[in-house]
């Protein structure tokens, strides 16, 4: 049965296919709408009222809803997943997260990665590789990094024979 969950995913982004350096510009963006931003914001219980009180924001040099900073890199490594971590095996860690321009309604995420590193993991079915995620607004402004390490399956032990 594992073998047929692995036919499921690409055959190009295993860990021996990444190669330190390499960048990746992700074929997807997603636009900002209330949906993501106000429910994910009241479900994690934050109560800064930027995130979701129009009234407030109205009166405020930013003039509306800012876009809550756990949204927006969510949604960054949600766009590179497919390219990035579609073969992990275990998601080891975010580091370095930098929001670094607001967010509002109706702005649209595009991302990029950066492989930073490969290790090994001391196992022979998987490596573990670290990738830096970029998002970028719809204007080309950097809006949020995170670095992200993930154990990804080996070619050599997974891939279909």
């Amino acid at each position: 049965m594992i073998m047929q969950l692995a036919s499921l995913t690409s055959d190009d982004n295993y860990f021996e296919d990444f190669e330190v350096g390499a960048k990746i510009r992700h074929a997807r963006g997603k636009t900002v709408t209330p949906l993501e931003n106000v429910y994910i914001t009241n479900m994690v219980m934050n109560t800064a009222h930027g995130h979701f009180n129009e009234d407030a924001m109205s009166k405020t040099p930013f003039g509306q809803i800012i876009s809550y900073g756990g949204v927006n890199f969510s949604i960054v490594l949600g766009l590179s997943s497919q390219d990035c971590v579609e073969n992990a095996l275990a998601e080891l860690g975010l580091d370095n997260i930098r929001l670094s321009k607001p967010v509002v309604h109706g702005d649209t995420i595009y991302a990029f990665t950066e492989v930073l590193s490969k290790e090994d993991a001391g196992q022979d079915d998987a490596g573990i590789v670290t990738f830096r995620h970029y998002g970028f607004n719809q204007r080309d402004e950097q809006i949020a990094q995170v670095d992200r390490r993930a154990l990804i399956k080996r070619k050599s032990h997974w891939a279909r024979r």
